[in-house]
């Protein structure tokens, strides 16, 4: 028996030998979360107190006539990151999650949001606010009908709120004597006055050709021919989704923190484009590229951003039928258009365009990721060497990452705030360090980093979860269920036009196995030098169907409470594949990973995986060789190709054995070679 046999079984001995265990799952009570119960309560050093500012905006919710008022974490553009001047949600509660709604009532003021965000709200709010833990508006608005008489009036800023939750909040409201009133003078705003921060003066820049997928001139000839097309003839399209103005006309800003756009409209008919924006603030190269085909149907009339409505209110005096997106158009707008002169989808044809990249974006996008891998796996390293000499905390690991991707070409910035959480952090799924609250990197305690990247030629979001010392049984079970999650949906063959929502739980289904979850989405789009989470690709109820030429990330994980997070998440593009049998004109789809960074093997019980999923990682582990590997030899980092080269050995056909065969398989063939070797 050769040397290398011996030392196969020896392992498969051991491996046999390992069981598989549970921690207890228990909740940790920190002191970094407010107390209410207690008197006097205990606020922790990051709670915001806003009693003053309640107390001014009661003053103006009487003046205008309302017993309650609802405030959105949003702007006029149904934007998901807002600029510091839209954070009135933020500024009125403390909380600066993504995503909540806040109602204030006459006596009483209630936050809403989702479990990502749970925790934090308990970090940040003080005693005057109450939380909801969901985010449906049916739940917001049974506790209004409590608390708000019949025969009041609910106020809210119609520029603030889309089409569709206007109307969910009119259908919460129906038949119960309350007024949903639309207040076009935001009250929070009043409140804010002198402090609120000045609108955004950064220049509006035309992208190169380089980094463009087509000419906005082409783009705009699409989308008329769209319009063409139609059923119901619409004679213009509203956008009023920030992506949309900054896609069509290949122009980026600098207005929202992370996502390279700018504050702006558009109205693009037949034979005329108006943009509503800052006209000051466009370079002269934007500025040529608009107006170069003046006079004539490519010609960009500039228009003021204020003026959209007075635009839109004179258009539609005409023989006219505007198509709009509900998601993200607002009801401010949406009530200047007659009912009868409304084209309305969910999405316009300019987000639904977007959505699918042609072949030049997906090669843009793709060369991205190959730099961002190169900046991961150095930090990756880099995290190997610095955490056991007790060097790195959860921010300076957030913003050494950063670092390293600011070196590489193209750069713009980071694509969202980098999530750096350690041990119980981690459990928080969207916890983001700050130079004053920071834990320590311990090899003791499972890590999770979840960055991206903003360059010229696309977007990157990626997450990985290590640990440099002995995870837990039960942590390691974890971390491979998420593993095979991210798994079988990567590999997936589905029909074309499915729709995402139909095959998430592949991503979960490990997970439900054994009682396990997540309480986030498994997916988002992701632009071309735009917004790390792109509207209308991903996974959930209101995205589109699937198709060639979309990106979304995959995305499972879990989160036990108070002790560690677990998040795996890559980027894909969606590509069509072959099938031993073909029916009908329309392709099978499937995934193609495109971020490209190795697992953490430490993390990883290799007896949970199929001999399918074994060799996918395999698979997996040759693309990021191909691929990565040149690129960090160009670069002359040696000890980061052979970091990389370590941590994707393929599994051994021993594991492969295992996997096929199945536990009860392998326990008798040992059981039988032990005899053999007695006998």
């Amino acid at each position: 028996m050769s040397f290398s046999l011996c030392t196969s079984w020896v392992w498969m001995l051991l491996f046999l030998g390992c069981t598989l265990g549970q921690s207890k799952q228990t909740r940790s009570a920190g002191s970094d979360v407010r107390n209410c119960t207690t008197v006097p309560p205990y606020l922790p050093s990051t709670v915001t107190n806003t009693t003053e500012r309640l107390q001014a905006l009661r003053q103006h919710m009487q003046v205008y006539n309302v017993s309650a008022y609802i405030v959105p974490a949003t702007d006029a553009h149904m934007s998901e990151y807002i600029a510091e001047q839209d954070a009135r949600l933020a500024w009125m509660t403390g909380f600066t999650g993504s995503a909540g709604t806040g109602v204030v009532t006459l006596d009483k003021a209630t936050l809403w949001t989702d479990s990502r965000y749970w925790i934090q709200a308990e970090r940040q709010m003080d005693c005057s606010w109450e939380l909801q833990k969901t985010v449906w508006i049916h739940s917001i608005g049974e506790w209004i009908l409590q608390e708000v008489p019949a025969g009041k009036n609910i106020g809210l800023d119609p520029f603030l709120f889309s089409i569709d939750n206007w109307e969910s909040y009119c259908q919460a409201l129906q038949n119960s004597g309350r007024n949903l009133i639309p207040i076009e003078t935001n009250l929070v705003d009043l409140v804010w006055d002198a402090q609120k921060p000045p609108p955004p003066t950064h220049s509006i820049y035309a992208l190169s050709d380089e980094f463009t997928g087509n000419t906005w001139q082409n783009k705009v000839s699409d989308i008329r021919t769209q319009m063409e097309k139609h059923s119901k003839s619409p004679t213009a399209v509203l956008l009023s989704g920030l992506e949309e103005t900054a896609w069509l006309f290949n122009l980026r800003g600098d207005d929202i923190p992370y996502n390279p756009v700018f504050y702006s409209y558009a109205l693009l008919t037949k034979s005329n484009i108006s943009l509503f924006l800052n006209q000051s603030r466009l370079t002269q190269d934007a500025l040529q590229s608009l107006t170069a085909g003046c006079p004539g149907p490519l010609c960009v009339h500039l228009e003021d951003y204020n003026q959209v409505k007075a635009h839109l209110e004179n258009y539609v005096q005409g023989d006219i039928r505007i198509w709009i997106g509900t998601e993200y158009t607002t009801y401010g707008l949406f009530r200047v258009i007659p009912e009868e002169k409304r084209l309305q989808e969910s999405y316009s044809p300019v987000m639904t365009t977007k959505a699918v990249k042609n072949t030049k974006e997906q090669g843009l996008l793709k060369a991205a990721h190959v730099r961002d891998a190169v900046a991961v796996i150095q930090y990756l390293l880099w995290l190997e060497k610095n955490v056991p000499l007790g060097s790195v905390n959860e921010f300076s690991g957030a913003r050494y990452v950063n670092q390293l991707r600011q070196k590489m070409d193209h750069w713009r910035g980071p694509s969202f705030e980098t999530i750096s959480a350690s041990g119980l952090n981690a459990a928080l799924a969207h916890y983001s360090p700050s130079n004053v609250s920071s834990r320590k990197l311990s090899v003791d305690e499972m890590y999770l980093t979840d960055s991206g990247g903003q360059y010229l030629d696309g977007t990157t979001d990626i997450t990985r979860t290590v640990h440099w010392g002995a995870p837990t049984p039960f942590q390691k079970e974890a971390y491979t269920r998420v593993l095979m999650g991210n798994i079988e949906l990567s590999r997936l063959v589905f029909p074309s036009g499915t729709s995402g929502r139909m095959i998430e739980a592949f991503a979960r289904q490990t997970l439900w196995k054994v009682g396990l979850n997540y309480g986030h989405g498994t997916g988002h789009g992701i632009g071309n030098f735009l917004s790390v989470h792109e509207w209308p690709v991903g996974f959930q109820s209101n995205n589109v169907p699937l198709t060639t030429g979309m990106f979304t990330s995959i995305e499972p994980g879990y989160y036990q409470d108070g002790e560690f997070g677990i998040r795996i998440e890559d980027v894909a593009l969606v590509v069509e594949t072959q099938t031993e049998h073909k029916v009908g004109d329309k392709p099978f789809l499937t995934f193609e990973v495109v971020s490209l960074v190795p697992y953490d093997r430490n993390l990883i019980d290799v007896r949970l995986l199929s001999a399918e999923q074994i060799q996918y990682l395999n698979s997996y582990y040759e693309t990021i060789r191909h691929r990565v590997g040149p690129e960090l030899q160009r670069r002359q980092l040696q000890e980061e190709y052979e970091w990389m080269r370590s941590n994707t050995e393929p599994f051994s056909q021993g594991v492969l054995v295992a996997a096929s065969l199945g536990l009860l398989a392998v326990t008798t063939l040992m059981s039988e070679f032990l005899s053999n070797l007695q006998a």
